[in-house]
């Protein structure tokens, strides 16, 4: 399994070679919990992850889910994850940590998708938190936020 990080916006400032770090740590962690059994995340070669701005997530909103607007991550089954940089510097400063915390967010919570969890109703979304958490907090552990 591999995974790549590309940071294809310019407004904000990320830290890109710490997240390339936690997005490997963050792979090799997330494989081991499936929601379904399936561990598909497993069977994907390459996991592709592209930090982008409002205006290209809002676009990929609207012409893959039929949603208008902006959102924070979108994943795609075969092995890509969308995350928008200006969404993440709202959430951070709501939550209170820094923006490359919550894009680290965005990528545990995009291959837990790859690996079956879902957050369409109530219980399913409890679920998957709950396995989101203590897997950010494993990854911060072993990678530090710079």
């Amino acid at each position: 399994m591999k995974i790549h990080l590309e940071n294809r916006q310019r407004a904000v400032r990320v830290n890109v070679p710490w997240l390339r770090r936690f997005a490997e740590v963050a792979l090799v962690k997330c494989a081991g919990y499936s929601a379904d059994e399936r561990f598909a995340l497993r069977a994907i070669p390459e996991v592709e992850v592209a930090i982008v701005s409002d205006r290209v997530i809002a676009r990929v909103h609207r012409d893959f889910m039929g949603i208008p607007g902006a959102t924070d991550v979108i994943t795609f089954a075969h092995g890509e994850i969308v995350m928008s940089a200006p969404t993440a510097v709202s959430y951070a400063r709501e939550f209170g940590h820094s923006t490359d915390e919550e894009l680290a967010l965005y990528i545990v919570h995009g291959l837990l998708h790859l690996n079956g969890y879902e957050d369409a109703t109530t219980r399913a979304a409890a679920r998957m938190r709950g396995v989101q958490g203590r897997l950010l907090r494993a990854c911060l552990k072993a990678v530090p936020a710079a």
